[in-house]
């Protein structure tokens, strides 16, 4: 870096003496800024009040840095700046809306000072050194400050959701467990109305994250799938542990659910979070039905190969209610598929031809138009089945259809390998 400037550091304590001269009007000003910018800060009295105080806090102790030609080591977060961010952690507002605020407030003081360091007429050298000077040193105070008030937001946000949770989550056993709940007491308690459908979701993550990381991903993508469904409330998020969270979506007076949308939301999210849906249930009987029902698909899909990103309990629902006990279903799979229980690719596209056989009431045509083969080739396959099963497709096809829709959902965890067909 170039030799300084020997006048610059006057130069930049006269710029901060003349600047903290109007320290309210600059404080004032900064306020009004980053509110305008940033929608998200705004709305509440007494947030807006402890803003402006860490605005005017941070303005007048930069200043002070200037002035005095403070090293930045031995300055410490203003206490309204770390109030800010306690207060911010707690309404849970978003950590980039407090960082955001910081570059947008950065950028206002700089103006001030660049306007007074002009109105000083300095030659051009030790104009260029101060406003070197000013930038590097304000610069370094932003990314020291931020560090603190991030590292206070983390400390109380975890605080906050933990106590929060402990809470939340001791008036959602009551309700899952008590068979008499009393509405007017606990939804307020709550703040989530039982009296409505629910949507039941489980979501988790296959490894554990670093400081809370995990559920924080659960929970943006819960609140996505909430916007996207057009809920008029928050959902009920409840984490379990570090990597599974309960959740229930307030649906109002709609029991439809546009399962596509919330497969687009999941596929356009983290792709290692899983989930499971339950059906929509109304009022405290739905909100534990769709529950359990999330549950035993939850259940499901932790067996599953692959793992599945998404289930919803309508579509494996015989499958889910049956399968208390993998070792019993697979075993009654093999008995109801004979060797077409194997896990190779050829019994796989005979068990898929079969699925999509009885799916369509038997019809050959039909299935070849869905997997768009020639009619004789389907006729071959169903064919080839029956002869590996050793009795017709339609035989006892109740049976059959369910085997195949188990192991089109838990995949290999339900079929043979080679070397157990030789057992």
């Amino acid at each position: 870096m170039a030799a300084e400037h020997p006048e610059a550091v006057k130069q930049l304590s006269v710029v901060a003496e003349n600047v903290g001269s109007h320290l309210p009007e600059v404080g004032r000003d900064i306020g009004d800024y980053v509110l305008a910018e940033i929608p998200e800060l705004r709305g509440d009295a007494t947030i807006v009040k402890i803003l402006r105080a860490s605005i005017t806090e941070n303005v007048g102790t930069l200043l002070h840095v200037f002035e005095n030609d403070i090293p930045l080591g031995k300055v410490e977060g203003p206490a309204a700046a770390l109030e800010y961010a306690r207060r911010l952690a707690q309404r849970g507002i978003s950590l980039s809306a407090l960082i955001r605020a910081y570059r947008i407030g950065h950028w206002r003081f700089l103006q001030w000072c660049l306007d007074e360091l002009n109105r000083q007429n300095a030659a051009e050298d030790l104009a260029v050194a101060t406003n070197r000077r000013m930038l590097h040193t304000s610069f370094g105070y932003i990314d020291r400050v931020t560090e603190h008030v991030i590292a206070e937001y983390q400390h109380e946000r975890d605080n906050w959701l933990l106590s929060q949770t402990a809470a939340r989550a001791a008036r959602v056993r009551d309700i899952l467990a008590a068979s008499d709940v009393d509405l007017n007491r606990m939804e307020p308690a709550l703040g989530y109305r039982l009296r409505q459908h629910h949507l039941g979701l489980v979501a988790w993550l296959p490894t554990p994250k670093d400081g809370g990381e995990g559920l924080s991903r659960l929970h943006r993508i819960t609140d996505e799938l909430a916007r996207r469904l057009g809920c008029a409330a928050r959902p009920l998020f409840v984490p379990r542990d570090a990597i599974v969270s309960w959740a229930w979506l307030p649906l109002g007076p709609d029991s439809d659910v546009p399962w596509h949308e919330v497969s687009s939301v999941l596929e356009r999210s983290d792709p290692s979070v899983r989930m499971c849906a339950g059906g929509v249930g109304y009022d405290v009987e739905g909100f534990r039905a769709t529950h359990r029902q999330a549950l035993r698909v939850q259940e499901l899909a932790a067996v599953a190969d692959p793992v599945p990103r998404f289930t919803q309990f309508s579509t494996v629902a015989p499958i889910a209610l049956m399968a208390t006990n993998i070792d019993d279903i697979r075993a009654w799979v093999w008995d109801v598929l004979g060797p077409l229980a194997l896990d190779d690719e050829n019994s796989a596209r005979l068990r898929e031809t079969a699925q999509i056989f009885l799916d369509s009431g038997c019809s050959y045509t039909a299935t070849a138009s869905t997997q768009i083969l020639h009619k004789n080739t389907v006729q071959y396959r169903i064919r080839k089945a029956e002869e590996i099963m050793g009795h017709p497709v339609q035989k006892e096809h109740t049976d059959l259809e369910i085997a195949l829709r188990a192991v089109q959902y838990l995949g290999s965890t339900l079929l043979r390998t080679d070397a157990e067909r030789h057992t």
